[in-house]
């Protein structure tokens, strides 16, 4: 009988700092299963979900060499709700299908699954409990334009895609907020970490 591993499901705003919490969660041996990896990999060349994006978008998303040109296939999506939802319909049950599967295969006590769209999406149904990483709007530009070089409309235009930070936060069990320095972090994550040992020893 395959052993019941308690599944946290991280979600949070672009540029919340998803994937640096991810990181430092890593360091203290939680496993870590996340969708955007996952929906990288099944985009590769040769991968059924990039034939049916081509599909679905034309050819002009691909790159000369076969790869998908991410940025065009996300102006395209980001400017185009409806476009979006099509998009989404393609990979999210794959993303979902590989993120059960490779629950199935850890053996620590707790794995975080982290869930970008966890909320849009209502996946809340794959975890036992939601942690939210959560900053303030004006930090999440900051970081994307950094980042990323969006304009101010491309960013406006993923804020929009979202679901608002009071619905993210009013589902969040645990709401780890990171407007402050790295050390900060690292500190909560910690309390956080063997606060969620503790409760599932309980």
């Amino acid at each position: 009988m395959p052993q019941t591993i308690f599944k946290i499901g991280l979600t949070g705003g672009i540029a919340s700092g998803k994937t640096t919490v991810t990181k430092i969660f890593a360091q203290h041996g939680v496993p870590i299963i996340d969708a955007d990896i996952i929906a990288h990999a099944l985009v590769q060349p040769g991968q059924p979900a990039l034939t049916e994006i081509i599909d679905a978008y034309g050819t002009d998303i691909i790159q000369p060499e076969g790869g998908l040109d991410r940025a065009k296939l996300r102006q395209r999506v980001f400017s185009d709700p409806s476009q979006r939802h099509r998009l989404e319909a393609i990979l999210h049950p794959r993303i979902r299908q590989t993120m059960l599967e490779q629950v199935t295969q850890q053996q620590y006590p707790y794995c975080i699954l982290s869930i970008p769209l966890l909320v849009e999406t209502r996946q809340w149904d794959l975890v036992d409990r939601i942690l939210v990483i959560d900053c303030v709007e004006e930090l999440q530009r900051q970081r994307l334009r950094q980042r990323s070089h969006l304009t101010v409309e491309q960013i406006d235009q993923i804020l929009a895609a979202q679901v608002s930070r009071e619905i993210r936060l009013a589902i969040g069990h645990d709401i780890l907020e990171n407007n402050g320095d790295f050390d900060q972090l690292e500190t909560k994550i910690k309390a956080l970490h063997l606060r969620y040992l503790t409760m599932i020893n309980d």
